[in-house]
């Protein structure tokens, strides 16, 4: 006697799931430098968004800091007019800083690793162009962060909002303050699109485009 059976569903969509109107798969960086990072972008807008998205993308966990990753970032994706001794210092403060507030939250002593199974981790999940030019885009980033404060803790999740500004520059994509600044003249008075995930109608209304991963 034989009979067939179709596996049990994982995941429902909810309810009230509204599908999101836009959805891009964007550009990967063509190659990985000595820091980690991907890089070497496409000179387009969508590859303008994908470093954006990129340099926002982290992993904290017992083997990587936040100021790890900060620094990471830094070298990796902000211009090299915004490169001095000083903020390379400022970056690695505020990521020591932000350690320490991880490691009180956690319940370990400043300098320790996080507890067994504790992470904090990072992507983009959504992002919306302002402005962009052949060698210039200003874009928002919809962000998810999640966090664990050990292996037996809840996850807990949030989402995040993110104004940059980026420019071509030596074959790539970057981060410059200049570009930043201009992206927020851009969007002066104008309303901030909602921090809201992918499904949630609001999420159309603010015109997020929802990142499908790439193949």
């Amino acid at each position: 006697m034989s009979s067939s059976a179709s596996p049990a569903p994982t995941y429902a969509v909810p309810d009230d799931w509204t599908e999101p109107e836009r959805w891009t798969a964007l550009p990967r960086g063509q190659r990985t430098d000595d820091r980690g990072s991907r890089v070497g972008f496409p000179h387009t807008a969508e590859g303008a968004a994908s470093m954006a998205a990129a340099a926002n993308t982290t992993r904290i966990d017992g083997e990587k800091s936040t100021a790890d990753e900060q620094l990471r970032i830094y070298h990796s994706y902000v211009g090299k007019g915004d490169h001095s001794t000083e903020n390379a210092k400022k970056i690695e403060e505020a990521g020591q800083q932000t350690d320490r507030t991880l490691t009180q939250e956690m319940g370990v002593s400043a300098g320790q690793p996080l507890p067994s199974g504790a992470y904090v981790r990072a992507h983009v999940v959504g992002y919306k162009v302002i402005k962009k030019s052949d060698n210039e885009v200003s874009v928002w980033l919809l962000g998810l962060v999640v966090q664990k404060n050990g292996e037996t803790k809840k996850e807990e999740s949030s989402y995040t909002r993110t104004l940059l500004g980026v420019q071509w520059q030596d074959g790539d994509w970057k981060l410059t303050s200049d570009a930043t600044r201009r992206a927020q003249q851009d969007v002066a008075g104008q309303a901030q699109p909602p921090m809201v995930a992918p499904g949630d109608e609001e999420f159309n209304a603010g015109g997020w485009t929802a990142i499908r991963e790439a193949s």
